[in-house]
């Protein structure tokens, strides 16, 4: 009866030495790692301004969605890409800006992070020609801070959509 008290005894106080030896984990550094999420987000711009598809689509995640206003969402890279590309081709070729304005509110919970923000979108001669507010939702994957859900909208109203011609309407 001893003996089996006994080794129950060691037994117990080998587990608890071994749980005591367990390294804990480093605590997460929550400002690195928001100031890391906001640079990663924020270079988006950049790549944006320089209609650098490749660059672009490499920010967000093999299966992310972006979801643009008036149009269909995208899921995925390559179709991330397309669209994404395209809409910075078409800006820079129209010599128009978009520009990141102020960052107002960006959170980080483990490897999930959020951002958002407000932006411009400036023709040739620096007028303002749209503005509006962005929230993106990212995963951190070997380091980076990658989109994984994308969404912005416009400040302005939707443009009145054109009237049908008068005659359509009425009959003859």
């Amino acid at each position: 009866m001893f003996r089996k008290l006994f080794v129950a005894l060691v037994t117990l106080v080998v587990i608890a030495a071994l749980n005591g030896c367990a390294k804990t984990p480093a605590p997460q550094d929550m400002a690195a790692d928001k100031a890391k999420l906001q640079t990663d987000a924020l270079s988006w711009f950049d790549h944006f301004a320089a209609a650098d598809s490749e660059g672009l689509a490499n920010l967000y995640a093999e299966d992310a969605i972006v979801m643009p206003p008036n149009v269909p969402a995208v899921a995925g890279r390559p179709a991330i890409k397309s669209l994404l590309g395209a809409l910075a081709a078409g800006a820079k070729a129209a010599r128009m800006t978009l520009k990141s304005g102020s960052v107002n509110g960006f959170d980080v919970s483990g490897n999930l992070g959020w951002i958002s923000g407000t932006y411009t979108l400036q023709d040739s001669t620096g007028a303002t020609i749209d503005s509006g507010n962005y929230l993106s939702v990212h995963y951190r994957t070997n380091g980076a801070w990658l989109y994984v859900r994308d969404t912005w909208n416009s400040d302005r109203p939707p443009a009145p959509v054109a009237q049908a011609k008068h005659a359509a309407g009425k009959k003859k």
